[in-house]
């Protein structure tokens, strides 16, 4: 039911196939895309991806945790975090 996830490769070969690109360029697209979306989340901005969805930074307060080792109480200082939307149109996708 399940499939292993699409490897570099074979995402910079299906996007060079769907986009009519050779797969150098697909590549470098890739990688630009990649790159201006890091930028832009480390920078505490958001990117929208459109049909796919929001990829944001958002700030976690300073918290108490266990050590499940242990069953120590460590505080853990505040610290950020990658998160990510699914736009409605992704999930009505897979839904239907």
């Amino acid at each position: 039911m399940t499939s292993k996830p699409l490897t570099k490769t074979q995402l910079v070969a299906a996007l060079a196939e769907e986009a009519g690109l050779d797969k150098k360029a697909a590549g470098v697209a890739l990688d630009a895309l990649s790159a201006v979306i890091t930028r832009e989340v480390a920078g505490g901005g958001a990117v929208t991806l459109p049909g796919i969805g929001k990829v944001y930074c958002r700030e976690r307060p300073e918290r108490m945790v266990r050590n499940p080792a242990t069953g120590e109480q460590i505080k853990k200082d505040a610290d950020k975090v990658v998160k990510m939307t699914v736009a409605k149109a992704l999930k009505d996708s897979v839904n239907s």
